[in-house]
This record gives C-alpha cells, sequence and structure tokens, in this order.
C-alpha cells in the first residue's frame, strides 16, 4: 500500500481518503479484509473508485473453517473500461451495489 494512503482510510468517518497501492507495487491487486463486531445483513456497498479498473467483493463468517471460501457478494464488476484504464481517464467515481 501507499504509505501516503493506507488502509486504515477505509475505516474513516469523516474523511474521503483514498487506500492505495503503493506505486512501486507491480502486483496490480489490492486486497483488504474486513471483520465487523458482530454478524450484519449488508443491503448495499457503495465504493468510491480512485484509479481501480476491477472489483469483487466478497463475504464469510470467522466462525467458518479457515479453509472454507468466502461467498461472492458482488461478483467482478468493471470500473474502467480499458481504454480509460490505459489512458488515464475517468479514475474517480463512485459504484453503488444494492440487493439484487
Amino acid at each position: 500500500q501507499d504509505p501516503k494512503y493506507p488502509v486504515e482510510n477505509l475505516l474513516l468517518e469523516d474523511g474521503h481518503q483514498p487506500w492505495l497501492g503503493c506505486p512501486r507495487d507491480r502486483s496490480k491487486s489490492l486486497r483488504v479484509e474486513l471483520q465487523l463486531e458482530r454478524a450484519s445483513p449488508i443491503g448495499y456497498v457503495d465504493v468510491g473508485n480512485c484509479g481501480c479498473a476491477f472489483l469483487q467483493i466478497e463475504v464469510g463468517r470467522s466462525s467458518w473453517p479457515l479453509h472454507q471460501p468466502f461467498l461472492t457478494l458482488v461478483p467482478s464488476v468493471t470500473l474502467m473500461s480499458p481504454a480509460d484504464s490505459k489512458l488515464g481517464r475517468n479514475r474517480c467515481g463512485v459504484r453503488m451495489f444494492k440487493e439484487g
């Protein structure tokens, strides 16, 4: 991750600071695992994009065995077209996902 924009930014209630990958990292992939205090229904997820081309959201329970895979809540979706990604256009936006 970029030291200026760490994953903890995802937990800030008042700001809009992004979580970004380290510019020197060429893996082109970021992953975060959030654990809620208790089981909670998820009715919607809003994602602010900052240069991400694809997104997938998976969920699980801490009580599951370690070998049990997560379930897909939001299948892989495109946040930027290949052309936009290549040219660095439309890097910022919000996608909203709700039930269904």
